[in-house]
């Protein structure tokens, strides 16, 4: 029986490394699908998105049972209790993508974003993208190092952000109120992607040392 249960416990955290790939996909096909103005791709994701709430629901319902009927203690339960809030930010993370994908999809035959943002907006999706993989392996590997590295990620995403609007309110900005509002909504989508994958290796953090880092609070919008 304890050897079920532990078996249990280990595919619960397989399954959300796994979800980490699918959420690296996600926000891969949303950026091609917004710089490149490609359709396909981002069907894709708005599609995938499903698959993602699916795995969420699967994997959430899991740790209940196992909550239940094993009544974990230590480290077994801080794994637990960490895996239903990850599984929640990779779900999150998830929706963040397919909305991005959206806001691709509406502008199409356009691209959503100016020029004069390409590259910001492509620097964004880059650092997404590092961090959900690190979030991943973070928790594959139990590397609390890696997890507290990712504050700097994080400090340059809000740089850009930060950048983002200083373009978006300069007196200059010629590409009308519709552009402003859907690269403000982007950036955020980009930002919180970021957040959320620093709460994932705070998770870790909690799981490994059994401490909050300080200044977490476990959620986010």
């Amino acid at each position: 029986m304890r050897e079920s249960y532990h078996e249990a416990l280990g595919s619960v955290v397989n399954d959300l490394v796994a979800m980490t790939g699918r959420v690296q996909d996600a926000v891969k096909g949303a950026t091609r699908a917004l710089l490149e103005a490609d359709l396909e791709a981002a069907e894709q994701v708005i599609s995938d998105d499903n698959e993602l709430d699916r795995l969420h629901d699967e994997v959430e319902n899991r740790c209940f049972v196992i909550l239940a009927r094993q009544s974990p203690v230590a480290g077994e339960l801080r794994t637990l209790v960490a895996a239903l809030r990850m599984v929640g930010d990779l779900a999150r993370m998830g929706d963040l993508a397919a909305h991005v994908a959206k806001i691709a999809r509406m502008r199409y035959p356009k691209h959503a974003v100016p020029e004069s943002l390409e590259s910001n907006f492509g620097r964004m999706s880059v650092l997404a993208d590092e961090m959900v993989e690190i979030a991943g392996r973070t928790l594959r590997e139990r590397n609390v190092l890696d997890a507290e590295k990712m504050a700097d990620h994080d400090e340059e995403m809000d740089a850009l952000r930060t950048s983002q609007f200083q373009e978006l309110l300069d007196d200059n900005w010629s590409h009308g109120v519709q552009s402003a509002v859907d690269c403000a909504l982007l950036g955020r989508y980009y930002e919180r992607i970021a957040d959320h994958a620093v709460l994932m290796g705070s998770r870790v953090i909690y799981i490994v040392t059994g401490l909050h880092p300080e200044g977490d609070n476990w959620t986010i919008a």
